[in-house]
């Protein structure tokens, strides 16, 4: 068995166990995330049994993450493989599973010193009816006041593209999301009597809701009143599709018109 990163212009080695989704090796590649030196392979005469290729976006601050990995024979192979990358990055990183996912994968990954952590389900909104906030909602004063409020809230309800904050700037997205949703087309939402927000970007890969928490004691109405009021911003900006994410342990978005497209679960490594 041979481990080894890949050499340029072998991408046909890397599809030889069939193309990836959403986005494929070679666009990938071609867009900077993927590059051959992050993308490992475990060979058994000539023939690839497991892949595995770790993304970091061009510019960015932080480390790679493991972005897709598959394998054809045993756990122990897949985890040999991983070993054996992770030597070569300067060590183990986190691990983003689209579920379902082969058990020996998860298996794998375990074998390899990643544990699981967090599964979050991506929604999208591809149009529809948008409701009209029952609480009043208002743009935010400035960042000392978002800042405020993320500190009083102990666990947000959505909380879109933190693995890529993470990587890209070094920035935990659940503690200060301010510096990640800046610019003309970011905007702040905080409910009139201050006990929750939410951020938006309206020209991201995807408009997408950003963030969005509540304080302890919000009323009953502050969540789906601060979603109805970002999905309302973005669409009178032009937004078609909205995506957000949401830990699978929270309420899904459902009732504002949001369908479940996408499950996927977090390793960090031990």
């Amino acid at each position: 068995m041979i481990y080894r990163h890949l050499l340029p212009g072998e991408e046909a080695v890397f599809d030889s166990l069939g193309p990836i989704t959403p986005i494929s090796y070679a666009d990938g590649l071609a867009g900077g995330g993927f590059h051959p030196s992050r993308t490992w392979v475990a060979q058994r005469d000539g023939q690839v049994v497991a892949r595995a290729a770790w993304v970091l976006p061009p510019g960015a601050a932080g480390g790679p993450w493991l972005e897709h990995f598959d394998l054809t024979g045993p756990p122990e192979v897949g985890s040999a493989l991983l070993t054996a990358a992770h030597a070569a990055l300067g060590g183990p990183r986190p691990f983003h599973a689209t579920l379902p996912v082969d058990e020996r994968v998860l298996t794998a990954a375990r074998l390899a010193g990643l544990v699981p952590t967090v599964e979050r389900r991506r929604f999208r909104w591809s149009g529809g009816r948008v409701e009209t906030p029952a609480q009043p909602v208002r743009p935010a004063a400035g960042a000392g006041e978002v800042r405020a409020l993320v500190a009083g809230v102990a666990r947000p309800d959505v909380l879109t593209g933190s693995e890529t904050a993470l990587a890209v700037a070094g920035l935990d997205l659940a503690r200060d999301p301010w510096p990640w949703l800046t610019g003309p087309a970011a905007a702040w939402h905080v409910l009139a009597d201050g006990t929750g927000l939410a951020g938006t970007a309206g020209e991201a890969c995807w408009p997408m809701l950003v963030y969005l928490g509540v304080l302890p004691g919000a009323a009953p109405g502050a969540r789906s009143s601060l979603l109805a009021a970002s999905l309302g911003a973005l669409v009178a900006g032009g937004a078609e599709q909205v995506v957000a994410d949401v830990e699978s342990t929270l309420p899904g978005l459902e009732p504002a018109g949001f369908h479940h497209i996408r499950s996927r679960l977090t390793f960090v490594p031990a």
